[in-house]
């Protein structure tokens, strides 16, 4: 990638104060500003930037829905109006969950038709998301959508078409996205502070137990389709969609699990990217990382998230000679203040639907991703 625009220091530094006000426009790229008009008509007319934002949530069953709480924290911004769960089981355990208390619980057929609803988190459990956003979609409405998107894409295909013909925002929940560290990452290779990007590592592991691998097992691509999308998230954003896909599966334990996976994507000029998971590295969230190296400098983010759900990282920039207001060799940039893992993911959700700002993933960005998962855990059609 050549440079396009000058990546200062200060320039970051003044920007990023943005993200402890909680907006996370202006440090997004390429976005095409003069669309805002035109976004402006796929929404409410009469929407008050002050009026808040009606969206309730469908479903409790995934392992992200505690995002509820990051949401219930935005109530100048939202309007929670209720929460749905038609399976009684999964409703009896979520009713004594501290995230839930207060809200007030109903049928999906009766969320659905709350006067002025506007927007739903789909958070049911994951082999249910797709057929449950559609629901939504078709009800006229925005959907924030967990991930990942279903073992089938045609299916999530029909999902984009159908929201792209009614101008709906689909908004996937990829973890990352919003991280003020992944943020400069990204800006710092759209702005060719790296220079030309030629290599990429990125891993994301963990370490579980036999109770959690008997839930993996329960999704055809085991471990690296729950875990390895946050990461082609990355790649596709960074790089877009790669060449060829090489994917290497394996089973570390004799209960059949993919556990363990490295994926190589291959991409013009030479440029290669390894990305990793497992669900067998001890203290894997602390390997968890982003390495991206260019010719004219490198950035490592490591650990993505240094405590918890809190949506930061530590980020070290190395660069050849001294330049934009960074020095020569390693140093870590300062980052804004951790916030949780999705507070800004909303904020964003908010300035979509209210026509502030354009989606920064398209529906197309949210395709390719998928596409390049479902061919790493070998379940392309």
């Amino acid at each position: 990638m050549s440079q396009k625009h000058d990546f200062t220091r200060r320039r970051f530094l003044e920007t990023s104060t943005l993200f402890v006000a909680g907006t996370t426009g202006s440090l997004s790229f390429n976005r095409d500003t003069s669309a805002v008009e035109n976004q402006n008509e796929n929404h409410d007319k009469n929407q008050n930037e002050n009026q808040r934002i009606k969206i309730g949530q469908l479903g409790v069953g995934h392992m992200h829905a505690y995002k509820m709480g990051d949401l219930r924290k935005l109530n100048e911004i939202f309007e929670v109006v209720g929460i749905a769960e038609d399976d009684p089981k999964l409703r009896a355990s979520a009713e004594k969950q501290a995230v839930y208390q207060g809200l007030k619980w109903m049928s999906s057929e009766e969320l659905l038709a709350v006067p002025g609803l506007q927007a739903v988190s789909v958070e049911t459990e994951e082999h249910l998301l797709i057929p449950a956003a559609l629901r939504c979609i078709r009800a006229g409405k925005h959907i924030h959508l967990d991930k990942p998107a279903g073992e089938s894409l045609a299916d999530f295909k029909q999902l984009l078409d159908e929201a792209k013909t009614q101008n709906l925002t689909v908004q996937m929940g990829y973890m990352y996205r919003n991280n003020p560290a992944v943020q400069f990452c990204i800006k710092a290779v759209k702005d060719g502070l790296l220079g030309t990007i030629f290599d990429v590592d990125a891993a994301m592991s963990r370490y579980d137990g036999e109770e959690f691998r008997r839930v993996l097992k329960g999704f055809k691509g085991g471990a690296p389709y729950i875990f390895i999308c946050h990461l082609i998230d990355l790649m596709v954003t960074l790089l877009g969609e790669p060449e060829k896909i090489h994917p290497f599966p394996r089973c570390t334990h004799s209960d059949g699990l993919v556990d363990n996976c490295v994926t190589v994507f291959e991409y013009p000029h030479g440029c290669i990217a390894t990305l990793r998971t497992a669900v067998t590295e001890v203290e894997g969230f602390q390997r968890r990382h982003l390495t991206v190296c260019g010719d004219k400098g490198t950035i490592i983010i490591q650990p993505l998230e240094t405590s918890g759900n809190l949506a930061n990282g530590v980020l070290r920039l190395a660069l050849p000679k001294d330049r934009n207001g960074y020095k020569k060799g390693y140093q870590t940039v300062p980052m804004p203040a951790p916030k949780t893992r999705y507070e800004d993911q909303w904020r964003e959700f908010a300035q979509i639907l209210r026509g502030e700002i354009v989606n920064p993933y398209t529906y197309e960005h949210d395709f390719i991703v998928h596409k390049c998962l479902l061919e790493t855990c070998g379940l392309n059609q």
